[in-house]
């Protein structure tokens, strides 16, 4: 322990503790802008600079340590001149035409500079020219980086991608892609956590909303909403709405007020998905059961290996994660299940099957997805995951975040507002449905219809609870119908690496494995509300598995309007109907 004094006040901390950390215990909060805890504690901004007794030189708060009978002033007159002019530097190499940037009211260095009194800036402005695809779902405006680093912290530690860099030296450095590469040539998987930590607007998603306004005014089209799960765990959150008050029926409301014609639930195909990729998981052990049945006595059946169709079979619910696969681990993108993702589904039964009760024609039909993902937006323009027969099975992805700005435009009065349900049936979800929002959800889902599927009866609804938790990659052995089950539980694509490189080197072997490549799952996607130095994934989180331990309904086969799909369309899971619309092959997807 040392004694250490702050603006006066005499406290005592854990030695190895930072100044930042120690002014924090005291009850002193150090303005910063590039600091992000254990991942991003540079300096870099100069903003948490403090002046220490007896040393020339201002210091940052965040990288360095207290020492013993440290005299620290976290406020003096030379704190404030030089923290001030720091921003100052910053603000002349930043467009701050904050009006009509989406960060307006969220942003860090914008908050900064009000709490600094900052009202003019006296050194010439040195904007970065904005260039960049703006078709790619990820945006990047150079003129509102402040080179703080966090961006590239976040893509190399937490998400193991490395998409971005420091370019060139001295006044001319500048962030950018790894080796310059535009950024459709990179391996970026669209995760947005880059953007979620941002603590400008420098990046953002591709904004979507004007075309969906402009498909709701054309008289000819029947627009159609589904909202994910995770959305209704975070939607309320920019709204200052309490979660009590961000209910899910307000958010059905709030959408209808927009002016979608239906809205409709992605619990419901969370649920189809749950049938075709529970049913191909039971195929494949089937299969590799005969298989050993046949192999001669003293063989072994190969496990781990990147044939098609082996173990283990990976999810395919989150695009960032299949991006993942087809740029670090190609062969192994066969293991994909070959179900499509419960957007994807969403949108090829919407102009298929409803279609067909509406009694209109496919292209009619404008099918909206509202996600907690940016990789959604590259998922629903894949080429080859439109198989329906009727153009694109999702017209348009927007945002938790692009969401709300539409209901800001559309000036909707939310406390005017009662609860309102989703239309049926595509709005009849399960708790099994609701759960697939967080990381561990689809596994405990799947398993939950396979133990159904195999044992003609259903486990208890939580049974397979153990696959839940925040650890980034979780193992688990369940018993289905007399057989174990190997299965593993992944979230963030730094845990996805370790674990590719495990099975790659055949140090481990399972048969289901799940991966979500936003830590926390789809709760903490890069589409969610952003609160900068607050991770929320948790919290989330822990709301859905509230709503499932609610529901009156926690198992997707149980679903009456899964039933109903089936029995009046599909026939069947696995059926050739089904293949046609709900399933993909993801090796072939363009990247």
């Amino acid at each position: 322990m040392v004694n250490v004094t702050i603006n006066g006040k005499d406290i005592r901390v854990k030695r190895g503790t930072t100044i930042l950390e120690a002014a924090e215990k005291a009850g002193y909060r150090i303005p910063r802008l590039c600091f992000l805890k254990k991942i991003n504690e540079i300096g870099a901004c100069r903003v948490c600079l403090v002046e220490i007794e007896g040393k020339h030189r201002l210091v940052a708060a965040c990288n360095n340590v207290v020492e013993e009978g440290m005299r620290i002033s976290t406020n003096s007159p030379r704190v404030q001149d030089a923290r001030r002019m720091n921003v100052e530097f910053i603000l002349s190499q930043h467009d701050y035409r904050c009006a009509t940037c989406v960060r307006n009211q969220n942003c860090s260095l914008q908050e900064l500079a009000r709490e600094l009194n900052i009202i003019e800036v006296p050194f010439p402005a040195e904007v970065e020219p904005f260039d960049w695809d703006s078709t790619f779902p990820l945006i990047r405006d150079g003129g509102k980086c402040i080179k703080c680093m966090r961006c590239v912290q976040i893509c190399d530690k937490v998400q193991s991608m490395n998409v971005w860099d420091i370019v060139n030296t001295g006044k001319r450095t500048r962030v950018n892609t790894t080796g310059n590469l535009p950024i459709r040539q990179t391996d970026c998987t669209i995760c947005g956590q880059c953007i979620t930590h941002c603590p400008t607007g420098a990046l953002r998603e591709r904004n979507d909303t004007e075309k969906v306004m402009r498909a709701v005014m054309d008289p000819e089209k029947i627009v159609i909403a589904q909202i994910a799960p995770a959305v209704r765990a975070a939607w309320g959150e920019e709204l200052g709405l309490s979660r009590e008050e961000a209910s899910v029926g307000k958010m059905v409301a709030a959408a209808r007020q927009i002016g979608f014609d239906y809205v409709f639930d992605t619990d419901f195909s969370a649920d189809l998905t749950i049938m075709e990729e529970a049913s191909e998981l039971l195929e494949r052990l089937k299969e590799a059961d005969a298989e050993k049945a046949d192999a001669p006595e003293g063989s072994t059946v190969k496990t781990g290996s990147p044939e098609a169709g082996g173990f283990p079979m990976f999810t395919s619910c989150c695009p960032g994660w299949v991006r993942f696969v087809k740029a670090r681990y190609p062969e192994w993108a066969d293991h994909l299940s070959t179900a499509k993702s419960p957007q994807q589904m969403f949108g090829a039964i919407a102009k298929s099957y409803y279609a067909d009760l509406l009694g209109v024609e496919p292209d009619t039909i404008v099918c909206v997805s509202i996600m907690p993902c940016t990789a959604k937006k590259y998922e629903c323009d894949v080429p080859e995951i439109n198989g329906g027969g009727a153009g694109k099975d999702v017209d348009i992805s927007i945002t938790t975040r692009e969401f709300v700005r539409m209901l800001g435009a559309a000036q909707v009065s939310l406390e005017d507002l009662e609860d309102e349900d989703f239309d049926a049936p595509l709005g009849i979800g399960t708790g099994a449905g609701v759960i697939f929002g967080v990381t561990g959800g689809v596994m405990e889902a799947a398993l939950r219809s396979a133990f159904y599927f195999a044992e003609g009866k259903n486990p208890g609804p939580d049974d397979f609870s153990v696959v839940r938790g925040e650890k980034g990659i979780r193992e688990v052995t369940v018993t289905i119908a007399g057989k174990e089950v190997r299965a593993a539980v992944v979230t963030g694509l730094a845990n996805a690496e370790k674990l590719m490189q495990r099975i790659r080197k055949g140090k481990a072997q399972y048969d289901f494995v799940e991966v979500m490549a936003c830590p926390g799952g789809c709760v903490g996607g890069g589409g969610q509300p952003i609160h900068d130095g607050m991770e929320l994934a948790k919290e989330r989180g822990e709301r859905l598995y509230d709503l499932d331990a609610a529901s009156t309904l926690r198992f997707s086969h149980e679903n009456p309007a899964i039933r109903d799909v089936y029995d009046h369309f599909l026939g069947q899971p696995l059926s050739e109907r089904a293949h046609e619309l709900l399933h993909t092959r993801q090796a072939d997807w363009t990247m």
